[in-house]
């Protein structure tokens, strides 16, 4: 993976990132429901490739004291617009999550590795980010950090065809995806950058030597990824019945698959 090409695509339309949880709006509905009941007003959350700060001004609005670190200019520069169009202030630093020692942060109740663990393609940066993240993690605080699962591309072939599927029996990589799924691997290829998709077999063996109490892994989008599209134009009522209805299956593992992106929630001892 290239840093580079990972800053470059996200300078190029921070707008289009931030539009993105309008666009596909239940993977902020569910992960917002699952991190809300263990965040309080004075909070400290470290928001660490949280893009142009979707989550970092919700929580800011909340009355939390939330620091936002991303590798991209365009997305800080827009993160900052954001906090004075609704009207909040969180601290935002441009730079790369592999370099956090560098810098004089402190210590945090909570803190989310929501984007870097499927742009770091390598698996020794993976665990880095990880290590490196705890480390501002406060004994006792909560951690959460994000995956793209690999049947996201399944996914986005059912829900936006017909046409996509006869194309990528084509092309090797997504030839490779497929194996990956069947196999219960992970898969790095390139979809809008260079990009890890992991199946969901192997996020808990992944998390497992950081020690942490395994609190949730959820799927992000409910059971709602592959329907969006008809769920989105259902009547108001019943598309609150859906996401209602939902949310009493996220914490069931069977249905992770559902979902183009699963988060780990996890304490970290208190000793």
């Amino acid at each position: 993976m290239s840093i580079q090409e990972v800053k470059e695509y996200y300078d190029g339309n921070p707008q289009a990132e931030w539009d993105r949880l309008e666009e596909h709006p239940f993977e902020f509905i569910f992960t917002t429901h699952m991190i809300d009941p263990y965040i309080r007003e004075g909070d400290r959350i470290l928001d660490i490739g949280g893009g142009p700060g979707r989550y970092s001004v919700y929580y800011a609005k909340k009355k939390c004291d939330v620091t936002l670190i991303d590798l991209s200019d365009g997305n800080i520069a827009l993160a900052g617009q954001k906090s004075i169009e609704y009207d909040v202030s969180f601290r935002r630093i441009c730079s790369n999550c592999l370099d956090l020692d560098s810098m004089d942060l402190g210590t945090f109740d909570h803190v989310f590795l929501m984007g870097p663990l499927y742009h770091l393609t390598d698996k020794n940066d993976r665990v880095r980010a990880v290590e490196l993240a705890l480390k501002r993690l406060k004994p006792g605080g909560i951690f959460y950090c994000s995956f793209i699962l690999d049947f996201a591309g399944i996914i986005y072939d059912l829900k936006n065809g017909p046409g996509f599927l006869p194309i990528d029996l084509g092309n090797p990589s997504a030839n490779q995806l497929i194996e990956s799924i069947v196999s219960g691997t992970e898969y790095t290829g390139y979809a809008f950058t260079s990009a890890c998709f992991i199946n969901q077999r192997q996020i808990e063996p992944f998390m497992k030597p950081f020690g942490l109490e395994k609190l949730h892994l959820f799927g992000q989008e409910g059971i709602l990824a592959l329907n969006e599209n008809q769920v989105k134009a259902f009547p108001p009522e019943e598309y609150d019945l859906w996401i209602e209805t939902a949310k009493r299956f996220l914490d069931l593992p069977e249905y992770l698959a559902f979902s183009e992106h699963a988060m780990y929630i996890g304490r970290k001892p208190r000793q």
